[in-house]
């Protein structure tokens, strides 16, 4: 395969590696149909001490979005019944029942989130050949996150690929190719299966937090797999790929004709492979690292957005 990437190689790898029909022409989860019962119930055993470790970023201000991709904010939280109201007597005039509420604000990819199979076209159509008019101000109609609220669960493996080469996080714009994926799970004593959460850490999501600076992390330029990973993932059969990064594929790519993420053209609409995006894995790699165990029950159920081009998460990690 060529190292340049231009649209005649999506066409042909976006054709070789479609899945279209492959689990019915009604399906809308892709491969998240590669996780069933008997994935599900082997994943649970890996459950040996109940030890947890959550991977969503909080939802407040201080998150990555600076409107860089999409004009995407972070999260807004606002109070709609506070302790002061309570105190002024107005919601019981005898100032003995009082509550708080709020709401919160944010697009569903603004932190830790799933993509959903809606979220990415390749020229006027989604996965599994559904039409992007399926698309419209009311929300995905074909595609849409609520297919996935009873999928996101199963055996996660984290490839650490960062302190696999020995360094605290990849630079920007470095490219992991498959090789290199092998070569971390072989050193990890971990193999790939099918139905896993793949999670590749790289180290970016950690970089900008000890800067205080996430800089042009949501939206810029990163560290993530090769254009030839569609390859790799399709092989492996595995249920989903996650990253702490802001898309998984690195950024910038060796690609031509102004193509911005290749790798997200052929894995969402041609495979219907689910792609997890910002997740924190700081404290999992440092537990992993230390029992020498990279396996764990992984469990990151969506919100039920109907329609939705994807939801926030809080992962967890449980051993």
């Amino acid at each position: 395969m060529s190292k340049v990437i231009d649209r005649k190689t999506i066409d042909e790898t976006a054709a070789k590696l479609s899945n279209w029909g492959k689990w019915g022409k009604e399906d809308q989860i892709g491969t998240l149909n590669y996780v069933g019962p008997a994935e599900v119930a082997a994943a649970a055993k890996l459950v040996k001490n109940g030890k947890v470790f959550p991977m969503g970023i909080p939802l407040d201000g201080n998150g990555p979005q600076s409107g860089l991709y999409g004009g995407r904010w972070n999260p807004i939280h606002q109070m709609m019944a506070t302790g002061s109201d309570a105190i002024a007597g107005k919601y019981d005039s005898q100032n003995i029942l009082g509550y708080a509420d709020d709401s919160i604000n944010m697009p569903v990819q603004a932190a830790t989130h799933w993509d959903a199979l809606g979220h990415i076209f390749y020229k006027d159509k989604m996965y599994n050949g559904y039409s992007v008019s399926n698309v419209d101000s009311r929300g995905v109609h074909k595609n849409g996150i609520e297919h996935t609220k009873g999928k996101m669960i199963g055996r996660g493996v984290l490839l650490d690929v960062a302190r696999f080469k020995g360094v605290e996080f990849l630079e920007d714009g470095y490219g992991i190719p498959n090789a290199e994926l092998d070569a971390t799970a072989k050193a990890q004593g971990v193999e790939i299966r099918k139905g896993d959460f793949v999670i590749i850490r790289t180290g970016q999501m950690e970089q900008r937090l000890k800067d205080a600076d996430w800089g042009g992390y949501a939206g810029g330029d990163a560290p993530g797999v090769e254009f030839e990973n569609c390859f790799w993932s399709q092989e492996k059969q595995i249920a989903a790929i996650c990253s702490d990064t802001w898309g998984v594929e690195v950024r910038p790519n060796k690609s031509t004709d102004g193509i911005f993420q290749p790798w997200h053209w052929i894995v969402i609409p041609s495979m219907g492979l689910t792609m997890g995006e910002m997740f924190y894995v700081k404290e999992l790699a440092e537990h992993c690292a230390k029992e020498k165990v990279y396996e764990f029950f992984f469990c990151a159920p969506p919100l039920v957005i109907t329609g939705g081009t994807g939801s926030p998460i809080n992962p967890q990690a449980i051993f």
